[in-house]
């Protein structure tokens, strides 16, 4: 079950984020200019609501779900992608599972890593915080694929394989 902030404080700034913004396709609009209120910062949009910084996929999430849970997911990985269908309410793990290909890895497939010293690749995925092994292959495409079907089996519907 996830975490969500207070009902009272979810429906205070739900009334907050209705007097000042109108949501259409992932972006915040300000009442008064009827341009985009939200700005970049970092990787994610934001926006000041009195005098406090939110980002706008936790707004989105908040004025449509009428909650706050402790993590918001965007389905896609693209962070500026605030439309409501991309969003999901998401543990810690979860979203972890759903983060992109790291720039460091060196075998272009997510949890297949090269041991020098066996002369294989390696499968591990990680789950709840721990690291699975799924062993070791000669062929990279095997090794990709069976790290592919652990990220299916124990990722579900956050597994990202790219």
């Amino acid at each position: 079950m996830q975490n969500t902030r207070s009902e009272t404080t979810g429906q205070s700034v739900i009334r907050e984020i209705e007097d000042r913004f109108i949501y259409k396709d992932g972006l915040l609009i300000d009442k008064k200019t009827g341009v985009k209120a939200s700005k970049i910062n970092g990787r994610y949009e934001v926006v000041s609501l009195n005098g406090k910084r939110w980002s706008v996929h936790r707004l989105v999430y908040l004025l449509h779900h009428g909650e706050l849970p402790d993590m918001v997911d965007h389905k896609d990985g693209n962070p500026t992608n605030n439309k409501i269908e991309n969003l999901r309410a998401a543990t810690r793990a979860e979203n972890g599972q759903n983060q992109k290909l790291n720039i460091k890895n060196t075998s272009g497939c997510k949890g297949v890593v090269w041991v020098k010293s066996h002369k294989k690749w390696r499968v591990d995925v990680a789950f709840f915080g721990k690291r699975k092994s799924f062993g070791y292959f000669e062929d990279l495409e095997l090794a990709d694929l069976v790290a592919t079907e652990a990220r299916d089996l124990y990722h579900g519907e956050f597994a990202r394989h790219y």
